[in-house]
């Protein structure tokens, strides 16, 4: 399907969705997404950065750590990295939502349990700051004011996730080896590492690898290294790269390989995704 440029600089495909993604001179902004889906929905994945989420029409409905959510329009959603999440139309028109990605220089990693456990905060006050900051975002030369407006925005998030009290229960399936397996599979993420060489290398039979990594991280091994490889991806292609060669540097087979990969996370093929890019001034 051909697609237009917007005037907003967003990506058009099919009637009625459109998206549009930048990254920021903004200090721990790894990206900015904002996207219009009225029937596309996200498999589970995983993110390496902090999912910071608020719906402007209609209502996402997601899986978080094993239970169900959804995205009322006052409700901000903070979905920590590492933790396998989906996402689908909860209207019949869809959703319409705007996405800030952060890194753990904004939140720390401490905060994931909490983050699980109640990740849809019903703060007006925190809503209409998210706000502010993405409409910042959106103005080139306005960084002082977008780094500001997220300083405040940060310190209210870790005001609610520390008010959470006791931290999260241990993580059963043998949680050490989960996250040796995610350390190589992290370290090896272009070239890769075959399941039973991992098992050789960590000293356990592949089989339990599986349901140790699937127990730990509620997703599977192959799915975590597509899932990081399209956020690599995701990247690159915003720094302008061709999709041939994004493929190359972020251990896809092919660009065709990329692409079904890319569509199925993203949303939208690797080419589109970058079409309705915005590049920094």
């Amino acid at each position: 399907m051909a697609v237009s440029r917007a005037a907003n600089g967003s990506a058009r495909g099919a009637p009625g969705e459109e998206v549009s993604a930048w990254r920021p001179r903004v200090p721990g902004v790894t990206e900015v997404f904002h996207a219009h889906f009225t029937e596309y929905a996200y498999p589970m994945h995983v993110h390496d950065a902090w999912t910071l989420l608020i719906v402007d029409d209609g209502a996402v409905r997601y899986d978080l750590g094993r239970h169900a959510h959804g995205t009322p329009l006052d409700t901000v959603s903070l979905l920590p990295p590492h933790v396998p999440h989906n996402g689908s139309p909860a209207t019949p028109g869809g959703f319409r939502k705007r996405v800030v990605y952060l890194d753990s220089s904004r939140l720390g990693e401490e905060l994931i349990g909490a983050a699980v456990d109640g990740p849809d905060l019903r703060d007006p006050v925190l809503r209409l700051r998210v706000g502010q900051l993405h409409a910042a975002l959106a103005r080139r030369g306005d960084e002082l004011e977008a780094e500001s407006r997220l300083t405040l925005v940060g310190e209210r998030l870790r005001e609610h996730l520390r008010r959470r009290g006791e931290p999260p229960s241990p993580r059963r399936d043998h949680p050490q080896l989960a996250r040796q397996l995610r350390e190589l599979l992290d370290s090896r993420l272009t070239d890769g590492v075959s399941l039973a060489e991992a098992a050789g290398l960590l000293g356990a039979h592949p089989a339990h690898l599986v349901r140790a990594f699937s127990g730990a991280y509620g997703i599977a091994p192959h799915q975590y290294v597509m899932s990081r490889r399209v956020g690599r991806a995701r990247g690159l292609l915003l720094d302008g790269l061709p999709p041939g060669e994004v493929a190359v540097l972020t251990g896809f087979y092919d660009q065709a390989h990329l692409t079904r990969h890319f569509r199925k996370l993203v949303g939208v093929p690797p080419g589109r995704y970058r079409s309705g890019a915005r590049r920094a001034p």
